[in-house]
């Protein structure tokens, strides 16, 4: 079927090109002109692997393409709403500015049956609003339905998510809706992933709430990492024990810097903001002290490096490894490593940045710091080295070869890639979170 996605950001450019390769006839729309060039070249203009490759097929083959040009939209059956819903200036709360937008610019062409459908997180009752909207200002009227479909895609793995999802959420309000999500996921369905249909309301909660539940557990985890250090203990051997509980298991139990990138804050954020609209700010306050748990761990980590410099970060070199939030993404949005980077550079310190892939990033966004080729260029001379993201090329760093390169064998493992007793019989000083200097 003609499916068209409004906003061909991260989510949309991801989710036209994999409903694209399963079959469909997709028209991106987008008002930033640079980018629906970059994407209608088969290119995205942000790093996710495998998204190029279906891009390209999708444009070369004909059933992908995109615009500049709402109108492009009126023929689709189907219209995916997937603009962002960032944090407000000054407040916790999601801005719908974007997303209104798109609704007002669609509407005039609903002139006759279809199903516009949000993937776009918001807060709960945003859905409900904008259906009556719809109906009440689209040509088509009543013919013109509404339904939410959240998103669950992980950065570095978005791909493999939209194509094999864990799960399927339907918000709607009818069987016609239903049946129609079925036949634009009609390959995921056949492969058996589980669909849940629900109302309006759940679906919107469905992916707020999963991240206000992982940001809860890596929260926990960095509390638990800083008693084991003020303790003594050790919280890998920690993390491994409570890994075996069924109950508990092992994933996002990893220790470190925390949490960043364009979800998990403000999502939680926003979740605590409209918990409080309803009526529910006290038990909301619990997402409050995770939020600054979080934040607690970026200043930790300052305040740690501030110390293995003897005190003072002025005109100390430092290297910075690692720019983006998490290791496969060169996304650096809300990135706790360039925070800390900055907060360094404010106490005075010489910053190099090095990146697997978001040099280019960091180079727009932090201006003010320098980046480099490569672990070794980043590291020469330096007084200190941060590995503050997860990438596995850091954590096959040779202690021996790099202690040739820096001025000072000191080392600050924000992620615990790693090998304590490798990198101390190399001669270095090594701290890190949740095992200190042990």
């Amino acid at each position: 079927m003609h499916i068209s996605v409004i906003g061909t950001g991260y989510l949309g450019a991801t989710h036209a090109a994999c409903l694209a390769s399963t079959g469909h006839h997709v028209t991106g729309i987008d008002r930033d002109p640079d980018q629906i060039a970059r994407l209608s070249e088969g290119t995205a203009p942000f790093h996710e692997p495998g998204l190029d490759r279906l891009l390209r097929e999708g444009v070369d083959g004909g059933c992908l393409r995109f615009s500049t040009d709402v109108d492009a939209a009126h023929d689709a059956r189907v219209h995916f709403l997937c603009v962002g819903t960032p944090q407000q200036d000054g407040t916790g709360a999601a801005d719908l500015t974007a997303l209104e937008s798109a609704v007002d610019a669609l509407t005039p062409l609903l002139d006759r049956s279809c199903l516009v459908v949000g993937k776009s997180t918001v807060p709960v009752g945003t859905a409900r609003r904008l259906a009556a909207r719809l109906q009440a200002a689209a040509p088509a009227g009543e013919s013109v339905t509404l339904a939410w479909n959240p998103e669950f895609l992980r950065e570095g793995q978005a791909v493999q998510d939209s194509l094999r999802p864990d799960r399927l959420v339907f918000g709607v309000a009818d069987d016609d809706a239903d049946r129609l999500l079925r036949q634009v996921y009609a390959d995921a369905v056949r492969a058996g992933v589980p669909v849940m249909r629900t109302d309006l309301e759940t679906a919107e909660l469905a992916k707020v709430s999963a991240n206000a539940m992982l940001a809860s557990r890596i929260s926990l985890v960095n509390l638990l990492a800083e008693v084991c250090e003020a303790a003594g203990a050790d919280v890998a051997d920690l993390t491994g024990i409570l890994g075996l509980d069924a109950r508990i298991g092992s994933q996002f139990l990893s220790p470190g810097l925390g949490y960043g990138g364009g979800c998990l804050p403000k999502d939680t954020r926003a979740f605590v903001a409209r918990a409080e609209e309803l009526g529910v700010a006290e038990s909301a306050a619990l997402l409050r002290e995770v939020d600054a748990v979080n934040q607690r761990q970026r200043t930790r980590v300052v305040e740690s490096a501030v110390a293995m410099l003897g005190g003072s970060a002025q005109d100390a070199r430092v290297s910075v490894l690692g720019a983006a939030f998490k290791a496969g993404s060169d996304d650096v949005r809300d990135s706790p490593s360039l925070h800390v980077a900055a907060a360094l550079e404010a106490r005075g310190a010489e910053i190099r940045v090095y990146d697997p892939q978001a040099g280019e990033r960091v180079r727009r966004t932090q201006p003010t710091l320098t980046t480099s080729a490569s672990v070794e260029q980043a590291c020469r001379d330096a007084d200190l080295v941060l590995v503050l993201t997860e990438w596995e090329e850091f954590r096959g760093i040779d202690p021996v070869a790099l202690a040739d390169v820096v001025s000072h064998r000191r080392v600050l493992d924000g992620r615990l890639l790693l090998d304590p007793e490798k990198w101390r019989a190399a001669g270095w000083e090594l701290y890190a979170l949740g095992r200190g200097r042990r």
